[in-house]
């Protein structure tokens, strides 16, 4: 498992490694925080359950990102841990339901690093590649 930050002109462009699709799109959380602060720092002391729904695996990512970011944006939660429970999908659509535990943003303790303003579908990927999945996204900042 890993999260790669790639090179890109203007934003963010991230590369996640894993063996399963739970694993990838709960790192990809991981990596969305870690654009904004230094995870380590962020203690879990809170627990927030989180439901995104998607009509393919493409738009599942996007929402899935957009909401932790919206999360930090109308909540400031920063989250140090990410666990996807479920992810199921076929024909009718795809459906995530996870837990990211962390705590809310403190200017005093925690460093801010970039802000993001939205996700995007620019340069998305989620492909198979031997016995990993490979997820890239671009975060506009």
């Amino acid at each position: 498992m890993s999260i790669k930050f790639l090179d890109h002109p203007s934003d963010v462009y991230v590369e996640v490694r894993a063996k399963s699709l739970e694993e990838v799109f709960a790192l990809s959380g991981v990596a969305v925080y870690e654009v904004m602060t230094d995870v380590s720092r962020v203690e879990k002391v809170e627990k927030v359950e989180v439901t995104v729904e998607g009509f393919d695996l493409h738009s599942l990512l996007y929402n899935w990102l957009e909401e932790l970011i919206y999360l930090f944006d109308s909540k400031g939660f920063l989250g140090s841990e990410v666990k996807v429970e479920e992810l199921v999908g076929g024909d009718n659509g795809f459906r995530l339901k996870a837990v990211i535990t962390g705590e809310r943003y403190d200017d005093k303790r925690h460093e801010s690093k970039t802000a993001i303003k939205a996700a995007t579908y620019h340069l998305m990927e989620i492909k198979r590649e031997g016995d990993e999945y490979v997820v890239r996204f671009v975060l506009d900042i």
